[in-house]
């Protein structure tokens, strides 16, 4: 597993709630908010800020591998609401732009990211989904920054996420257990000076 800098370090997570500052008060944190377009406008202020050379990004996932759980790395990103196909374009594929899957060359998950919660099949077939990976994963390669992306497996991606989410004492515990999953697995003794 990398080694990650705490002082060259950025965290981007999209709710304080799925990983409370109190649990990594010296690291660099960004709160993004849902979805693709909140996270790169913040994520950029944060770059401004405070420099990074390696963007972390962590989160919650929903697994449309139904037998995954618990945390992962993520090395495989698609832009799964990106539907041009009436123009004779793949499922993903940004018309025009040489960018539409981005790997990291590293094991791990494949993530498709969309501005819409999944509750039934997906058109492209990725392992989990989210709502801001593959806008953080681009933006880190178009910037020249290492990327590296954990998902905590909230949810199967149907229906009963539904349910799940609206549950504000099971969204509560399943937050604080994948943020300490992610600081144990993931921060600690994980990082350099």
């Amino acid at each position: 597993m990398a080694k990650f800098n705490r002082e060259r370090t950025l965290i981007v997570v999209a709710l304080e709630q799925e990983l409370p500052k109190s649990l990594i008060p010296e690291w660099n944190v960004c709160y993004t908010g849902v979805g693709k377009i909140n996270s790169i406008i913040n994520v950029q202020q944060a770059v401004t800020c405070h420099s990074p050379n390696t963007l972390i990004n962590y989160g919650s996932a929903g697994a449309i591998n139904q037998a995954l759980s618990g945390l992962h790395e993520v090395t495989k990103f698609e832009q799964r609401d990106m539907d041009a196909r009436g123009l004779g374009f793949k499922i993903g594929e940004t018309p025009f732009d040489p960018i539409s899957s981005i790997n990291l060359g590293r094991p791990g998950l494949s993530c498709g990211t969309g501005d819409n919660f999944v509750i039934e099949g997906e058109c492209l077939s990725t392992d989990l989904v989210d709502m801001e990976a593959y806008a953080l994963a681009k933006y880190s390669l178009t910037n020249g920054l290492d990327f590296h992306c954990f998902k905590y497996v909230s949810d199967q991606a149907n229906q009963q996420a539904v349910d799940r989410w609206n549950d504000q004492k099971w969204l509560t515990q399943m937050f604080l257990k994948g943020a300490n999953l992610f600081v144990q697995n993931v921060l600690t003794d994980n990082y350099f000076e």
